[in-house]
């Protein structure tokens, strides 16, 4: 197995510090907090409906399969978790399965829960601060929508995803920033407290996440194809073409010529489509490398799986863009790909 990446999309020394240290106070935590705890979930997969507002059958997780109004008990094994009763939990699943029925991405969910773990501790409560209710305290007279709409999770939930979504640039703003436009709340910086938990319970209750839409076998195509064109051309810090380039300038201008623009960085990259198990990529998505694979405000890597085994990248200084054999084992991976979405 080849050597996993070693710097290649930030310099080395004080510099690669700084940028890391300002990457921390952008918390730019979007999948996960923390390295995964092994957990287990028993969910009994009964037929049912997500509730009202939003509509449609159990959500399908590979193995698993949330029915948001199931009473089956939810066991995890995350310490961070361990003071959540089975309450807290049926109400994270709610979330967690409207946001997946609404296609948003895993940070949404993970704004979601930090936002109702700060407005209700999780417990759908009937009351609040002046007519707030719910789990995010949502007002009526604020035209959240009527007492008994704002009582349904899943109600409340779309609510709040729909208008987090309207937040412009709101998947690379702090959780606090993301959450406040959308709470205005009194409090605004104690929504940071709950994001670690909210992005273990992603962790925990999501083991596998759900399948992503059929991947646009012309547009990986001609990514791959402008890709390949570039072997042999120099790696250099901060390029992106036409001579040289570094790990995200290459994936950017490949990107480009099939007509799709991703941001300029390896880390900005990681929110450019939707996610899914690294073991499941495919042509086309995009791998990510961490120093911390807990923390996405530490990646440093990208590059373009091949199938089969393989990845085509611009590593560092010296190395040439090349393609090369990979492992999923490799050190630093992410746990999650990202396939490309031009709608994303």
């Amino acid at each position: 197995m080849s050597a996993p990446p070693l710097s290649l999309d930030r310099p080395a020394g004080g510099d690669l510090l700084a940028r890391r240290s300002r990457g921390r106070r952008r918390l730019l935590l979007l999948l996960v907090a923390a390295p995964a705890i092994a957990v287990v979930i028993v969910v009994t997969l009964l037929a049912g409906l997500i509730g009202a507002g939003v509509t449609g059958p159990a959500i399908g997780f590979g193995s698993l399969a949330f029915d948001p109004n199931s009473t089956a008990p939810i066991t995890v094994n995350d310490p961070r978790l361990a003071d959540l009763n089975q309450e807290q939990l049926h109400n994270a699943v709610k979330i967690i399965a409207t946001g997946m029925q609404l296609a948003t991405p895993p940070r949404a969910w993970i704004v979601a829960l930090a936002t109702a773990s700060q407005e209700s501790s999780l417990v759908n409560v009937d009351h609040g601060d002046r007519d707030s209710l719910g789990l995010f305290q949502q007002r009526p007279s604020q035209g959240w929508g009527t007492p008994v709409q704002i009582m349904d999770p899943a109600y409340a939930t779309q609510q709040f995803l729909q208008r987090l979504l309207q937040v412009p640039h709101w998947q690379n703003l702090p959780l606090t920033v993301a959450a406040q436009t959308v709470q205005r709340s009194a409090f605004p910086n104690a929504y940071a407290r709950w994001e670690r938990r909210a992005a273990a319970l992603v962790e925990d209750l999501v083991q596998s996440l759900p399948a992503t839409g059929p991947i646009n076998s012309t547009l990986v195509r001609t990514t791959i194809t402008f890709a390949r064109q570039q072997l042999g051309k120099p790696y250099l810090w901060g390029a992106t073409g036409p001579d040289s380039f570094d790990c995200s300038g290459l994936t950017l201008r490949a990107w480009q010529a099939a007509g799709v623009l991703l941001p300029r960085t390896s880390r900005e990259q990681w929110n450019a489509g939707q996610y899914l198990p690294v073991s499941r990529a495919q042509a086309g998505d995009l791998l990510f490398w961490a120093y911390d694979t807990g923390d996405p405000g530490t990646i440093h890597h990208v590059a373009i799986y091949l199938g089969n085994g393989t990845i085509v990248e611009a590593q560092q200084a010296g190395v040439p863009v090349q393609i090369r054999p990979f492992s999923f084992a490799e050190g630093g991976l992410m746990r999650y790909a990202v396939r490309v979405s031009p709608t994303h």
